[in-house]
């Protein structure tokens, strides 16, 4: 059962990194973000969305043993 989570976390990946590789090839034009009254360099619209999603991803891989959100290791059958 744990291989086939692991083929599903890699299709998921997979699809995430050619969804990002897609979007950045359409959008090459800069963006700049705003947030309150900051700014951002100006960034190709595919390298802020993947910056995005690896900060996503590393938040929650972060997040989930300190909140104490992972299986136990017993689950596993």
């Amino acid at each position: 059962m744990r291989s086939f989570a692991t083929l599903i976390t890699a299709c998921i990946v997979a699809v995430w990194i050619g969804a990002i590789s897609l979007i950045a090839v359409q959008n090459a034009a800069p963006i700049a973000l705003k947030f309150l009254a900051f700014q951002t360099i100006e960034l190709p619209f595919g390298l802020v969305i993947a910056f995005s999603v690896m900060l996503g991803i590393l938040g929650t891989a972060i997040a989930q043993p300190l909140l104490g959100l992972l299986p136990n290791q017993n689950d596993d059958v």
